[in-house]
């Protein structure tokens, strides 16, 4: 049998401390350091702690050169057969078929090594953010202060007051006011639809396709109302449908050249509940009336930026461009909208039915009709969403979008 590394995978010498009754009663720091060597892999989920022999036996292998397991008599017998099991290792025996094929994704992906590690290892599953903050009196600014004292200043000053030039400031216009009143909504209207021409009007200004370029038989290019890296558009929007007229609750793809939803089979659970779970637990999203997944092809942008340093920050961009112009056009509509890092990609990935090193999620977006009532705070400062009227604070405690 023949192996060879794993394509990506960077081995981390971590130190722990605890606490040692031991040290303490004989007059020392009373603490314990225990050092471990983990491995890293970009197609495995979760660290792998290793021994010596098989840091060594990693140390010694190649990622790109086979190497017969004869030449390899010298190797501590248990060392190869963990490794190999755990996928460390690539054997070409059938029973490794399963690693392999995971580590050819990979290669035939064209990631760059620090990225494919970050994204495949910041993925959450079954988290409850929201929970979890709330355990630890951390989701109002008090809390905050109280847990982690006062934040950076807002503004990084680098000179004296008197020596700033003054810029003339120009008096608003029509697109001022709209960029005024975008705010992340947190209170949407659970019971009212969302009418379907606005749902594709939103699908149509945000995702779609607006013009293609074929420049070759089996080279196109798309135009959209967002700027992306190389005129490529790898982001997919996979969607949530919750309460949208003449469309059935349910996931769907959205077809940006064809503007058509491509029906896909149903979670495994509730709607409503897997939209809590995709979003850990952030309630004041869950109900949005439609989610949206933005969801990178890493081929696409690979294809071209093969190995390359900024291409996963590129894909980072494309995401903050796809939300900004849906929230601005959902502002336009008399809409609401979100964005959000915070969420469960792995469970995500297994309803939409996604293989993280291929096509993955990186952030949610929702729109839909804004509350009647704000039951939950929402950054508005400046009144442009809430009138202070209302009755609602105009610096609430919890300044959120």
């Amino acid at each position: 049998m023949r192996v060879r590394r794993c394509a990506v995978v960077f081995l981390e010498p971590r130190e722990e401390i605890g606490f040692d009754l031991s040290s303490l009663l004989s007059g020392g720091a009373g603490l314990r350091r225990q050092r471990r060597w983990l491995a890293l892999a970009a197609h495995l989920d979760g660290e792998i702690e290793i021994d010596a022999d098989e840091r060594e036996l990693l140390g010694r292998l190649s990622p790109g050169e086979w190497s017969s397991t004869e030449t390899l008599a010298d190797a501590p017998p248990a060392a190869l057969k963990r490794l190999l099991a755990l996928g460390l290792l690539i054997g070409e025996d059938p029973a490794h078929a399963g690693h392999r094929e995971r580590d050819q994704r990979l290669r035939d992906g064209h990631w760059w090594p620090a990225s494919a590690m970050l994204h495949r290892l910041a993925r959450w599953e079954g988290v409850d953010g929201v929970a979890d903050m709330e355990a630890k009196d951390m989701t109002t600014v008090s809390g905050l202060l109280d847990k982690l004292g006062a934040p950076p200043p807002p503004v990084h000053e680098r000179v004296p007051a008197a020596q700033r030039i003054a810029l003339p400031e120009i008096a608003p216009g029509e697109f001022d006011a709209l960029l005024a009143r975008r705010a992340t909504c947190r209170n949407f209207d659970r019971e009212r639809p969302l009418p379907q021409h606005l749902f594709a009007h939103m699908l149509q200004r945000t995702f779609a396709a607006q013009a293609q370029l074929r420049t070759h038989d089996d080279a196109v290019f798309l135009k959209k109302h967002t700027p992306s890296a190389g005129g490529l558009h790898p982001t997919e929007a996979y969607l949530v449908v919750q309460n949208v007229e003449g469309v059935a609750p349910g996931l769907y793809h959205y077809h940006p050249v064809a503007h058509a939803l491509e029906p896909l089979p149903p979670p495994n659970e509730a709607l409503a509940a897997f939209a809590l779970r995709a979003l850990a637990g952030q309630h004041w999203f869950a109900g949005a009336p439609v989610l949206a997944v933005l969801a990178p092809r890493y081929a696409r942008c690979f294809w071209k930026y093969r190995h390359h340093a900024k291409a996963y920050r590129a894909l980072v961009l494309d995401s903050g461009h796809l939300s900004q112009t849906l929230y601005l056009s959902a502002t336009e509509l008399g809409l609401g909208a979100f964005v959000t890092c915070a969420v469960n990609e792995v469970d995500i990935e297994r309803a939409f039915g996604l293989d993280p090193l291929i096509e993955g999620p990186l952030a949610v977006c929702g729109f839909g009709w804004r509350s009647a009532e704000r039951s939950t705070a929402e950054f508005d400062p400046g009144g442009a969403v809430w009138a202070p009227e209302a009755g609602f604070e105009r610096a609430p405690d919890r300044p959120e979008g």
